[in-house]
């Protein structure tokens, strides 16, 4: 479903909802980072999504990395808890989330990057490469800190 991000934006639609969503920074041994072009907006983002009942946010973080890149990884420490409540996000259907996304670090363990339904592109990025992406700011605010080795981000 189409979204739209809104930030400290005073038009903004007031919001009506709060998910648990991860996000993930796989980096590999050349220091390149799994980068999704996404089917809603086509922008760069990490993989992720929202967490479902009945799971673990580590557990939300694999299969949503699985579901959107065809890797399976291995969940190895928390880049940060990104909760800024001037984060907006507006979906088509009515639904107006404010931003919640608990973001992780990770290693691809099997598998071959591939596309899906919510994933136009997957691929290795470079830092240079990076820079000639369209990245939403709070999407690279995460990449950013989780190539960082830093204690984790809250706010």
């Amino acid at each position: 479903m189409p979204k739209t991000d809104y930030y400290d934006d005073p038009d903004a639609p007031a919001t009506n909802s709060l998910v648990v969503a991860v996000a993930v920074v796989v980096v590999d041994e050349q220091g390149r980072v799994l980068m999704i072009e996404r089917t809603d907006n086509g922008t760069g983002a990490l993989p992720g999504g929202a967490q479902e009942l009945g799971e673990s946010v580590r557990e939300a973080a694999v299969r949503e990395t699985r579901e959107e890149t065809g890797l399976e990884i291995e969940v190895s420490g928390v880049v940060g808890i990104y909760s800024d409540p001037r984060h907006v996000i507006a979906y088509d259907d009515g639904e107006v989330r404010q931003g919640f996304t608990i973001c992780l670090r990770a290693r691809a363990e099997a598998g071959t990057p591939r596309s899906s339904s919510e994933s136009r592109t997957v691929r290795w990025v470079n830092a240079a490469e990076l820079e000639q992406l369209p990245i939403d700011g709070r999407m690279r605010r995460r990449i950013d800190d989780g190539v960082r080795d830093a204690p984790p981000h809250v706010d």
